[in-house]
């Protein structure tokens, strides 16, 4: 296993943009129901377990959960979500995919061109930027056991289906095939390794470091998106430098 290049900053510090969004249980809500619309069982749905581990992750009450589900599953009347993908650049040339569910799809598109535009970025074709990705799984770590060592750690989460690994900034992730990931979750908790996330995500094969204003200005694009009530997740490949994400963030 080898080391990995940074995730976008650790998904732009996902812990910031999970507090920052006031409506953000009613966007897990909406895309536990529609999961669960497809099979209501996240042992066989693995869409459902991944949007159940992010709403748990999100500290959303498990009767919260429960409740979505059982209305997918009862076929409950209510709005029809459609998923939507929408491909672009942002300043410095990054690449950005987002997925939105919605149930006004000339509302959502209406919504998401401007908010590129007023940024310095550019809306895309489809297929413009999706190539850049990949979907794999993504365990990150707590504080390890006492008496445990990172080297452990690696081997433990290798022998378990993890096949690379990233030590960012003390924060350790560990990559996995996507399904393989509540497998390498499983056998780290049974070790008494604090897992802090373990999801399927999107994942950017290379990262394009961005500075200056362009760094500036592209966490004002990715806030903006993020913000919009349609948006599920935003993803992008850039690498900025830690003392310009510390300003944004204290600005």
């Amino acid at each position: 296993m080898a080391g990995h290049s940074k995730w976008a900053n650790i998904k732009y510090r996902k812990e910031r943009q999970d507090k920052r969004k006031s409506n953000l249980f009613s966007r897990l809500t909406r895309e536990i129901i529609v999961c669960a619309r497809q099979d209501p069982n996240p042992e066989t749905n693995s869409a459902l377990a991944t949007a159940i581990e992010r709403a748990r992750n999100a500290n959303m009450p498990n009767e919260n959960i429960e409740r979505a589900i059982k209305r997918a599953a009862g076929g409950q009347e209510g709005a029809q979500y459609h998923e939507m993908v929408y491909e672009g650049y942002g300043p410095g040339g990054v690449a950005i995919l987002l997925r939105a569910l919605t149930d006004n799809r000339n509302r959502t598109a209406a919504a998401v061109r401007p908010i590129f535009e007023a940024h310095g970025g550019s809306l895309g074709g489809e297929g413009c930027v999706a190539w850049q990705f990949e979907r794999r799984g993504v365990v990150q770590v707590g504080e390890l056991p006492e008496g445990m060592d990172k080297e452990a750690l690696v081997l433990l989460a290798a022998e378990a289906g993890a096949d690379d690994f990233a030590d960012e900034d003390g924060t350790l992730l560990f990559y996995t095939q996507s399904t393989q990931v509540a497998k390498v979750r499983d056998a780290l908790r049974a070790a008494g390794v604090e897992v802090a996330r373990a999801e399927i995500a999107l994942v950017p094969k290379a990262t394009v470091r961005v500075e200056g204003r362009d760094a500036e200005r592209l966490l004002k694009l990715l806030d903006a998106l993020d913000e919009q009530e349609d948006v599920q997740e935003v993803v992008a490949n850039f690498d900025i430098p830690d003392e310009v994400l510390a300003r944004v963030e204290g600005g």
